[in-house]
């Protein structure tokens, strides 16, 4: 790899951060040119341009990625997750055959650290940061998470030697433009439509998402779901050795027996590593997210002592079924990491005989919205409609024969008309079902919104009591 960067000229495709983390990278290693261009224009990308003038090798194009970027002296281009696949820089560069990477392709090549990989449509984050936690608990050190969890690959390059881990959390858009990457530990957690914009088909989704498999050898971990048909299929082709994590006892890898998370070794007598009741996360996923952590982080080599110390104690991540407030005794849940049906049908599942208002919608993706649709009319009491998607989302749940629904312009007016619709013991759940895209830069920005709202909502209705405990004394 070094060879195709060190004075050499690179294209560097997107400025989020996974592209900003490329160019620091290039430029340590000694490109001799760098230009990175995005399709936003400056006034979009102000936190972005801040602070490039310290690399003097870099060139700057914003408003447009036309063709004419990708020149025959381009040695690679490096191409940012979420950047659309089917522009036609990227025709021209086949045409040319300059190679096209992703950014964790690039890190890769740098990283001395043996890697675990996570992939699959929805848990990848959760079971990243547990495998990253259970590493840490074993003592393993350094261990570093990055990757789509937010931290890009580039970015710890540095930060981690051969003596510890990195646990990476793995898109399709990362792992379709790859070459080399292979990891110790390679995790599938399940499969279900999603990125259908972005893919145009399932069978080139799921092919990207497969190729988290395709470099491994002999030594090295496969982490599937039994339960998963689609998943559980790859098995055949895999070169690594296959641990399965399931619901029932397996023969290999992590499964439940006896309502015992248990740990099945060939040849060895089933070690029980942790209750399913003592788990600290709640819901059916993140039991099967429990189930596929323990397996990867045994497979590196964690203890299972460490592993249900970390499964009894390990809390919910920011954005994904995050606690937030409770409101005269309604809860408000934030799961803005919800970006596809089936992560809302789960995040509804994990709150059972819970009454339930959600707010969903965002961007449109292609998604199908009708398992969802049947969903909601089994387990939200009322729901709210915003984004691009919701005229698309108001038109599945009524086919079900839900009609408890509001279509409203923005995130306050439905946090707002849900607290007016909620009850003591009632649960606002934010699970958009979406993308962010439409009305803001991430899910984050999304899920900070819905915490600033709320946390707004809860200091106004404590002045109010004040007020009127203030006023009731004065009587």
């Amino acid at each position: 790899m070094i060879d195709l960067i060190k004075g050499k000229n690179i294209l560097v495709v997107g400025m989020a951060r996974s592209g900003m983390a490329a160019v620091a990278l290039l430029s340590r290693i000694g490109a001799a040119k760098i230009t990175i261009a995005d399709q936003k224009q400056p006034q979009e990308l102000t936190a972005e341009l801040a602070g490039l003038d310290r690399y003097s090798s870099l060139e700057v194009k914003t408003g447009g990625t036309p063709p004419d970027l990708v020149t025959p002296d381009l040695s690679v281009i490096v191409k940012s997750p979420g950047v659309p696949p089917d522009l036609d820089l990227f025709k021209r560069a086949g045409s040319l055959d300059i190679p096209v990477l992703s950014e964790v392709e690039l890190a890769y090549a740098f990283i001395k650290a043996p890697m675990i990989g996570v992939t699959g449509t929805n848990g990848k984050t959760t079971t990243t940061a547990l495998i990253t936690a259970m590493l840490k608990e074993a003592r393993f050190d350094p261990v570093v998470s990055a990757g789509n969890i937010g931290n890009p690959l580039c970015g710890v390059v540095d930060s981690i030697n051969s003596q510890g881990f990195i646990v990476a959390e793995l898109s399709s858009f990362q792992l379709e433009n790859i070459n080399c990457l292979r990891p110790l530990v390679a995790v599938f957690l399940n499969f279900a439509e999603d990125h259908l914009d972005y893919h145009g088909t399932l069978e080139r989704y799921f092919a990207a998402k497969a190729r988290i498999f395709e470099n491994q050898l002999a030594g090295d971990y496969v982490v599937l779901n039994a339960g998963d048909r689609k998943v559980s299929s790859l098995a055949k082709n895999c070169m690594g050795q296959i641990l399965w994590f399931d619901r029932a006892p397996v023969r290999a890898g992590v499964g439940l027996k006896e309502d015992y998370i248990t740990l099945f070794n060939p040849g060895c007598k089933p070690c029980e590593i942790c209750p399913a009741a003592e788990m600290a996360l709640p819901g059916e996923h993140n039991l099967e997210n429990a189930l596929a952590a323990s397996a990867a982080a045994w497979a590196a080599g964690a203890d299972p002592q460490a592993i249900g110390n970390v499964l009894r104690s390990f809390k919910a991540i920011e954005h994904r079924l995050e606690y937030v407030a409770t409101l005269a005794g309604v809860d408000f849940i934030n799961d803005s990491k919800g970006t596809n049906p089936g992560a809302s049908i789960k995040a509804l599942k994990s709150f059972p005989g819970r009454k339930k208002i959600l707010i969903a919608g965002g961007k449109d993706r292609g998604s199908n919205f009708e398992e969802l649709a049947n969903m909601i009319r089994h387990e939200v009491s009322y729901l709210f409609l915003f984004g691009e998607s919701k005229d698309k989302l108001a038109l599945s749940v009524e086919k079900t024969g839900f009609s408890n629904y509001r279509q409203v312009e923005g995130l306050e007016e439905a946090v707002r008309g849900a607290r007016s619709k909620a009850r003591a013991g009632d649960i606002i759940l934010l699970s958009p079902a979406c993308a962010s895209w439409d009305m803001f830069t991430d899910y984050e920005a999304r899920g900070n919104l819905f915490k600033k709202i709320v946390i707004g909502l809860k200091a106004e209705e404590e002045l109010k009591q004040r007020v009127e405990g203030a006023n009731s004394n004065d009587r």
